[in-house]
């Protein structure tokens, strides 16, 4: 048994917030499913549209487009109009977090037509993308060209766009590092319409190392090139449950993909992707995968398990199976294995349909799954919406790596979130200090996993009904995130922006690093035309005064130095 035990709480008085959520699948069935079926049918019909165009027409279509923004941010009075911001809808975002800001007074900017992929270079192997292809539209291209980006985020909606400002991590993160850490240039339209190339080696490199968890705030991204690998048709994957402590959890989690003898960098030892889930406090499974051709997993004897199949039991259960008849290995299409948590949304299908994942119900309707979470948003209103910012909890925890078993222990105590989600990621020691940076010396402690270039993180996805929540007790989900929150500042970890976050300004500084970003705010013109990352994150309404003062507060304030790393 675990050595943390989770506080008894009393229980708390349903009310009837508590009856509609509980009977929410009714409009999810009924309303959200065929409209999100409907909507990712008009959405795939135009992306073929788009793949049969020529490179060359895409890009002239791009260059257009691109000299619409160049116009329309020429034509703002300053003086007049509000901030600058994307004209998509508040509820479209697939982050929880409140899109608030845009119920200030505002500039709209459409990029609604930044969807194409421009060009797949297989020499190169460069992906050049426009800022609203999803990871679903790419890999469909990509995939059947036995090539893929470095780093694909598994739900089939997450935009280039979004990866990029904000956060985006896949199992392959522990050897390529976050999707940002894979992109090779950004093309950028600044506040006054200049369109620049940013690169980590040309004039605008400053620009480049800050844009990064900058959500869009020092200029608007209207394509980028991005890293491509080989791969091959299929991913051979071997389940190993684990059964113990957290402690001893999360040591067989980093044993399964950080050689002991510390040569991180040999491909022979280190599995092309890596993924846990904690089950219970005392139950894991860990995943390693490595590409495979076709002629590999159709040798007699193999097992290829088509995952992608909408009637196919969902991904998470299938893997907690490990833990009744013990390790195994099978073969799933290199595709299908990218996107294996599409379905369910990893495991928040249960609570979104609590019969979802019976086999009559995928048999029957899985076909239409899954439902879209920005429609989720849309159909939820504004109680029900505060109502999971309470009682649910969806974070993303950065963390490093050694610090994992410290993580789960105080989620355990403080959450009692199960399934929880584990995936590396190399955090790079950059020329520049960014955002999110690793720590001081960390080459020095030669930790399991870290490398004299980076070291080793870990994202700890708490996804899903705390536990107390479930047994009808009482949960403060406002202050439990507070307390995360104020865990991660104390252990040099990083929340993703996407989140529902309750960081006052100060804590938001104290947790990311702003040098860089004010200094590219203050350099690219940006201030008083995009609103600054906090307030664009902040929690709760924000109106155009508050966000005009604070922008003007920032510009009075003396430019910070640039932190450079230490030699």
């Amino acid at each position: 048994m675990t050595d943390v035990q989770a506080p008894i709480r009393p229980k708390r008085k349903k009310n009837i917030m508590d009856l509609l959520v509980q009977f929410r699948w009714i409009v999810v069935i009924f309303v959200v499913l065929p409209l999100s079926f409907l909507y990712y049918f008009s959405i795939y019909v135009g992306d073929v549209r788009s793949e049969c165009k020529s490179y060359k027409q895409r890009q002239k279509e791009h260059d257009e487009n691109v000299k619409k923004v160049v116009k329309r941010l020429k034509d703002r009075n300053a003086s007049k109009d509000g901030l600058v911001c994307t004209a998509r809808k508040p509820w479209v975002a697939v982050g929880m977090r409140n899109v608030d800001y845009k119920r200030a007074r505002h500039f709209e900017v459409d990029l609604s037509q930044f969807r194409n992929v421009l060009n797949i270079d297989t020499e190169r192997m460069i992906a050049k993308v426009e800022p609203l292809v999803n990871m679903g539209q790419i890999s469909r291209v990509t995939v059947p060209m036995n090539v893929s980006l470095a780093v694909v985020a598994e739900l089939d909606d997450l935009t280039v766009g979004g990866l990029i400002n904000g956060y985006g991590i896949e199992g392959s993160s522990h050897i390529y590092g976050l999707f940002s850490d894979t992109v090779v240039s950004y093309e950028v339209v600044l506040a006054d319409g200049q369109v620049v190339r940013a690169t980590k080696d040309n004039e605008y490199s400053d620009l480049f190392y800050a844009i990064p968890w900058s959500q869009g705030t020092l200029g608007l991204l209207v394509s980028a090139e991005i890293k491509l690998i080989p791969i091959k048709e299929y991913m051979k994957l071997t389940y190993k449950p684990v059964v113990g402590n957290l402690k001893e959890i999360a040591q067989a989690y980093i044993d399964s993909f950080s050689p002991k003898d510390g040569d991180q960098d040999n491909r022979e030892k280190v599995p092309d992707f890596v993924e846990t889930m904690v089950y219970t406090p005392t139950e894991a499974v860990c995943m390693t995968g490595r590409y495979a051709s076709k002629e590999e997993a159709k040798k007699k004897g193999n097992v290829i398990n088509n995952v992608g199949w909408w009637f196919k039991t969902w991904f998470y259960q299938h893997a907690q199976t490990a833990l009744k008849k013990g390790e195994f290995v099978e073969y799933i299409p290199t595709r299908e294995y990218y996107h294996r948590h599409t379905r369910c949304l990893y495991w928040e299908g249960k609570l979104i349909l609590p019969f979802g994942d019976q086999w009559w119900f995928r048999f029957f309707f899985g076909w239409v799954m899954p439902p879209k979470v920005s429609l989720l948003k849309a159909t939820q209103g504004e109680y029900i919406r505060n109502y999971y910012h309470e009682n649910h909890v969806i974070q993303d925890m950065l963390v490093p790596l050694y610090k994992v078993g410290d993580a789960l222990e105080w989620v355990n105590r403080e959450m009692e979130v199960y399934p929880l989600w584990l995936c590396p990621h190399r955090l790079y020691r950059l020329p520049l200090k960014t955002m999110v940076y690793p720590e001081p010396g960390f080459e020095l402690h030669k930790r399991q996993g870290d490398t004299k270039y980076a070291q080793m993180y870990t994202d700890v996805g708490v996804y899903y009904a705390p536990g107390p929540i479930l047994r009808g007790e009482v949960f403060d989900g406002i202050e439990a995130v507070r307390k995360l929150e104020s865990w991660l500042i104390e252990n040099h970890g990083f929340q993703p922006q996407y989140a529902v976050s309750e960081l006052t300004e100060k804590n938001f500084w104290r947790m990311f690093d702003g040098s860089l970003y004010e200094n590219c705010r203050k350099k690219y013109r940006a201030i008083g035309t995009f609103m600054s990352v906090y307030y664009k994150s902040k929690k709760g309404k924000k109106t155009e005064k508050e966000v005009q003062d604070a922008e003007q507060e920032t510009a009075e304030v003396e430019t910070p130095e640039v932190d450079e790393p230490e030699d």
